[in-house]
């Protein structure tokens, strides 16, 4: 096993291991180490995720993996070969109180899952990191010390060069492919999204 794989099971570990948030509900869920150049940074599971222990398993991921298709050619299983999993939170938040999607995880449980992700960066040296939804795009701004987009208008559609733990890397926003959000479906969310697929599917012929 090389080092950078070595690397990604070790925070696996640590991951399984943390405790740090007790309102967080279920395990924490990584996807396999995989030595690769890209990485999808995501919000946080669902209960589905939780329930069978695998990044993007239910609804919103069927979105997400439509749309990377489109992008790239390749079907879900495929997917999950080429691209690592990560997400600023790594458990199942529980239900929002409005009864309308999930809950937002709070700052001191994305304080704490921070080194997690970071760690990933580390390890794996990503050329490409497709951050998804809002809390994650603002995540990687944070992370490289830079003022985030202001809105998703700002942000999807476009590349963004950014240091994120030491490490270069190319940032693909795109929006939470929940079906809470209609901002895909309007424009001109509909446009932006479909630039940021044909900027992926650009990079994925160079990687």
């Amino acid at each position: 096993m090389s080092e950078k794989l070595a690397e990604l099971s070790r925070i696996h570990r640590r991951l399984r291991d943390c405790r740090r948030c007790p309102a967080m509900c279920d395990r924490a869920v990584h996807g396999p180490a995989l030595d690769t150049e890209i990485m999808i940074l995501g919000q946080a599971p669902g209960v589905h995720e939780g329930a069978r222990g695998r990044p993007f398993a239910h609804t919103a991921g069927k979105t997400l993996f439509k749309w990377l298709k489109e992008a790239t050619g390749n079907d879900e299983e495929d997917v999950r070969e080429l691209i690592y999993f990560s997400a600023v939170a790594r458990c199942f938040p529980g239900k929002a109180k409005s009864g309308s999607g999930d809950r937002v995880p709070s700052r001191a449980e994305i304080e704490n899952c921070r080194p997690h992700w970071l760690g990933e960066v580390a390890a794996l040296r990503p050329k490409l990191i497709l951050a998804v939804g809002k809390l994650a795009i603002a995540e990687c701004f944070r992370a490289a010390g830079i003022t985030e987009p202001a809105t998703l208008d700002a942000a999807v559609g476009s590349a963004f060069e950014l240091e994120i733990a030491g490490v270069k890397t190319r940032v693909i926003p795109l929006p939470h492919p929940s079906g809470v959000s209609r901002w895909p479906q309007t424009e001109p969310g509909k446009t932006l999204l479909h630039q940021a697929l044909r900027r992926i599917g650009r990079e994925f012929r160079t990687h």
